[in-house]
């Protein structure tokens, strides 16, 4: 019942002040219909300009009171709690009892919470429906303890995408040459040349290292059909080291 009684208060403070603003309006258009018309009707020039101020004065004073109605209305009217209503859920902030008052303000919280859980849940399912993910039929039948251990999925990016990657870290270090190859169509393949110090083949896939072979600058990085030998090790036992840390490394991560 309260709820009902402020309900109508408002309405009645809400339709009270747009006759205000009419009357506001009506008092203003006859100040300048005042300054329009002149003194006019008066035979004496000193009896129009007395008519002519008198009657400016009432038009002022008209003007005054008009828009202190106005403002008097415009405090009982109130402002709303909040700047998005949720339509019926909006009368929750007009209940006078202090351990409910906050209600509405929970409520608006939600539905704002909602539609970020909503926009972040949309963004997440695109990501995961561009993995690539390939299960055998095989691997369904193996058992739990003797299950293989599960690849690492990656984002299927486009090859343009990646050179791209590569192409801007090749200009960011002068002293290392990076020479990219796809001798499979679709996994590249680095050829990185540090001075004249190393060279490291390196096996990608997308934007992830699969696989790194550190060999001497002096050493063929080449197979007899002229591919990049992505097998072989290094002949120094140092370079063979740095491979075997690399790989470490990859399989930690």
């Amino acid at each position: 019942m309260a709820d009902v009684i402020n309900v109508s208060v408002n309405l009645e403070a809400f339709s009270q002040a747009i006759s205000a603003i009419q009357a506001l309006r009506s008092s203003v258009s006859r100040v300048f219909d005042c300054l329009k018309d002149g003194m006019r009707n008066k035979e004496t020039l000193e009896g129009r300009e007395k008519a002519f101020i008198a009657h400016f004065q009432d038009n002022l004073h008209s003007v005054n009171r008009d828009l202190n109605e106005l403002e008097r209305l415009s405090n009982l009217v109130g402002k709303p709690s909040e700047n998005h209503p949720l339509h019926n859920s909006g009368l929750l902030s007009l209940d006078p009892v202090q351990d409910k008052t906050p209600l509405y303000s929970q409520l608006l919280q939600a539905y704002k919470w909602s539609n970020k859980l909503q926009y972040h849940a949309g963004l997440a399912s695109g990501l995961l429906n561009q993995q690539s993910l390939k299960r055998s039929a095989n691997q369904m039948g193996v058992s739990a303890k003797r299950r293989p251990k599960a690849q690492p999925t990656t984002l299927v990016l486009p090859p343009q995408y990646v050179d791209d990657v590569i192409s801007r870290i090749d200009r960011m270090f002068p002293e290392m040459s990076i020479h990219l190859s796809r001798p499979n169509g679709t996994s590249a393949m680095l050829l990185v040349t540090l001075g004249k110090v190393l060279k490291v083949i390196v096996v990608m896939r997308s934007l992830f290292i699969d696989r790194t072979i550190v060999k001497g600058y002096n050493e063929n990085v080449y197979t007899e059909d002229g591919k990049l030998d992505i097998w072989s090790k290094s002949n120094y036992q140092v370079f063979q080291k740095v491979s075997f840390t690399f790989c470490f490394l990859l399989k930690r991560h």
